[in-house]
């Protein structure tokens, strides 16, 4: 099963986190590699240079920034495949931005699709 795990935090703990998060990060990911439940993942630029991108009545309307008016924001995501849920939860508990921010684990619906 494919699950989307998404970091989110506000942009002080994000700057709070520092070099040794990063490190801590990239240790967690490596891992998860070596565990073969780790699919992708990155971080995500900040909010501030976010669009936002509708269609209404054909017209594509942009704005800048995040759509949703929140003090937490998606900060990264990592794509996990493990057996089941509770292997799933047991590998985001260890991320550590759960220690700083939140983590919100999704299932993914349906298989992988191809570029």
């Amino acid at each position: 099963m494919r699950y989307l795990l998404l970091l989110c935090g506000d942009e002080n703990a994000a700057s709070l986190a520092g070099p040794e998060m990063a490190r801590r990060c990239h240790d967690w990911a490596a891992e998860a590699e070596r565990r073969g439940v780790r699919q992708a993942g990155t971080g995500l630029r900040p909010p501030a240079e976010a669009k936002t991108v509708r269609v209404r009545d054909g017209a594509v309307l942009l704005t800048d920034g995040p759509f949703a008016e929140t003090k937490e924001q998606i900060g990264g995501y990592v794509v996990l495949d493990c057996p089941d849920r509770p292997t799933a939860v047991e590998v985001a508990s260890r991320h550590p931005w759960a220690e700083a921010g939140t983590l919100e684990l999704r299932e993914i619906v349906g298989p992988p699709t191809e570029p």
